[in-house]
């Protein structure tokens, strides 16, 4: 009982971050309000005891991905406030859509015949880190290539041409 009641204050918390996270103005409080429903995505991970999920989303999206979007909007001085240009029917369309999504994926899942809970599994970062380096190591090594071809493509567009 005491998991359902944790899940379910953590579940409240990311969607009231999440909603401030697309409805605040200000672009550095709305990135903050972005890292604390990534933050509270992590420990959701924690809640359903998947743990290396939990700390890589926590190192990698609110710790990494976090930082470079707070110094992106700070060193653009001019967007600071985003203004709406329209404030149209639109809502109530956005609205009326994500309730059908909600709705969808909802009696997707309650005529499911899926289990409640999964057998558990014994993975860990351990055992993640073992299958990378041994069956799964060419995919890793070509993943790591890419990721150095698309940082250096990055640089090279972004150097500023001398006239």
């Amino acid at each position: 009982m005491g998991a359902f009641i944790a899940f379910a204050v953590i579940a409240a918390a990311l969607l009231a971050s999440a909603f401030m996270a697309v409805s605040t103005k200000n672009l550095v409080r709305s990135v903050l309000w972005l890292a604390l429903t990534l933050f509270c995505t992590g420990a959701l991970y924690v809640t359903l005891e998947a743990d290396f999920l939990a700390s890589m989303q926590v190192i990698l999206y609110t710790g990494g991905v976090i930082t470079l979007m707070l110094f992106t909007v700070m060193l653009t001085d001019e967007i600071h406030r985003v203004d709406r240009a329209s404030t149209s029917g639109r809502r109530m369309a956005g609205g009326l859509l994500a309730a059908c999504v909600f709705g969808a994926i909802s009696a997707v899942v309650w005529v499911s015949d899926l289990p409640a809970l999964p057998e558990t599994n014994t993975i860990t970062a351990k055992t993640i880190g073992r299958s990378f380096m041994t069956e799964h190591l060419l995919a890793f090594e070509a993943l790591s290539m890419l990721l150095l071809a698309a940082i250096i493509g990055a640089i090279v567009l972004a150097r500023r041409r001398d006239p």
